[in-house]
């Protein structure tokens, strides 16, 4: 059974910058894909980030140039670094892992709340 434990949300101001963490326990983290969906209030769930075994990245449009992720194997840890952030960017951000190859498991955070103020 892999566990997620998030950290690093918070309340910041518009500009401003977040570091998340993503925790992993097991021994499948460093096969294994990661990234980082968010969910605002009223909307659906959208990705934000990821970040392969081989650590190829890719980003939903709207945070290319600020968001970055990345990931410590050794410290079983994806973080996503959150800079110049607006407004919108308000979620709760969740990590999730699949381990490779894909069996059908993906495994989640409990999710860590941002809110960023104007």
């Amino acid at each position: 059974q892999v566990q997620l434990v998030e950290s690093g949300g918070g309340l910041v101001q518009a500009g401003e910058s977040l570091r998340l963490s993503c925790a992993a326990s097991g021994n499948i983290f460093r096969s294994s894909a990661l990234g980082w969906y968010r969910q605002a209030p009223g909307k659906q769930r959208e990705f934000v980030a990821s970040i392969t075994s081989g650590s190829v990245t890719n980003y939903v449009d709207s945070v290319k140039g600020r968001f970055t992720i990345s990931r410590d194997n050794a410290k079983n840890t994806v973080y996503l670094q959150m800079n110049s952030l607006k407004p919108e960017d308000t979620a709760v951000y969740y990590c999730y892992v699949v381990p490779q190859p894909f069996a059908g498991n993906v495994y989640w955070g409990q999710g860590t709340q941002v809110t960023v103020s104007s």
